[in-house]
């Protein structure tokens, strides 16, 4: 059992949650102590189980569509489903598990976020269409994400709020950003498959300036956040650390070196993540 709980653990890079998990956290302390929320034990964990089964759901389905082309590139051909370790049926029943559990969930926490569901899924679903037609994938991939933050604050209030909102523009902004950056080596690939990306479309010195240019807006996005959430030098200390986290990912990675994407991706971002997501919420806390 557990060496079957692992293969699909693997299948939905279960360890790359903690990108979009501490933004869901900071919207939902955000929601507790700016929008006038109170702490419930019960909502805390259907925001956690909402955003596991949703990215379960995303991330399988991703593999499950993709089986083709993960089969021709020698990046992705050893991934669960190419190599047959999962089958796509099985594949397939565990993505609809998941799709079934994430509704069910969103009905326990209130009307809004059941009846915005539907759409959540169509983004994060749909996200695994878009290399097929379109360039600007990432940013569909970066939607995806920043509906953590704000997810989390309407599971609370049950109410749209600024701040969260410019959260959700942050995440969109940084996500996509480094997901440009770990796409450079597949730049070729995707060129002979006549897949869209931003390095197929503007090569690798081109994606690197686009995602400078996502990452500027992301560090500005954090000082507005600051700025309009009226917050303390806790979340300022935080605040920094992620811009030089930012900065980091550029100069580890250049067109000529693609050598430290992996760092980059993993160690980087998910420290970026979590170190935002404790100072904001220590902040937030401490200051009430």
């Amino acid at each position: 059992m557990f060496s079957t709980i692992n293969k699909y653990l693997s299948l939905v890079k279960f360890a790359h949650t903690i990108f979009a998990m501490p933004f869901a956290l900071t919207g939902f302390f955000m929601a507790i102590t700016r929008g006038g929320g109170s702490f419930s034990w019960t909502t805390f964990g259907l925001v956690i189980l909402c955003m596991v089964f949703a990215r379960s759901a995303a991330m399988a389905f991703n593999r499950w569509l993709d089986v083709d082309i993960d089969k021709l590139n020698p990046r992705t051909a050893k991934r669960e489903i190419p190599a047959g370790v999962i089958s796509r049926k099985n594949a397939m029943f565990f993505i609809v598990g998941n799709v079934v559990l994430f509704v069910v969930t969103t009905w326990f926490i209130n009307r809004i976020c059941f009846l915005l569901s539907p759409v959540a899924l169509l983004v994060v679903l749909g996200y695994s269409y878009t290399k097929r037609f379109t360039a600007l994938c990432h940013l569909v991939l970066g939607v995806g994400l920043s509906l953590a933050p704000i997810g989390a604050y309407l599971a609370v209030t049950g109410e749209f709020a600024l701040l969260p909102v410019l959260v959700s523009f942050l995440v969109l902004c940084w996500v996509s950003g480094f997901d440009i950056i770990y796409s450079l080596q597949d730049e070729d690939f995707d060129k002979s498959q006549q897949l869209n990306s931003i390095p197929a479309w503007l090569g690798l010195s081109g994606a690197l300036r686009f995602s400078e240019f996502l990452h500027v807006i992301a560090a500005a996005l954090v000082v507005t956040i600051g700025l309009t959430g009226h917050f303390h030098w806790v979340f300022w200390i935080g605040a920094a650390a992620f811009v030089v986290m930012l900065v980091s990912q550029h100069l580890l990675v250049k067109p000529n070196d693609l050598s430290k994407i992996n760092i980059m991706f993993m160690t980087t971002n998910g420290i970026a993540s979590v170190v935002f997501a404790v100072f904001a919420i220590a902040d937030m806390m401490i200051f009430l």
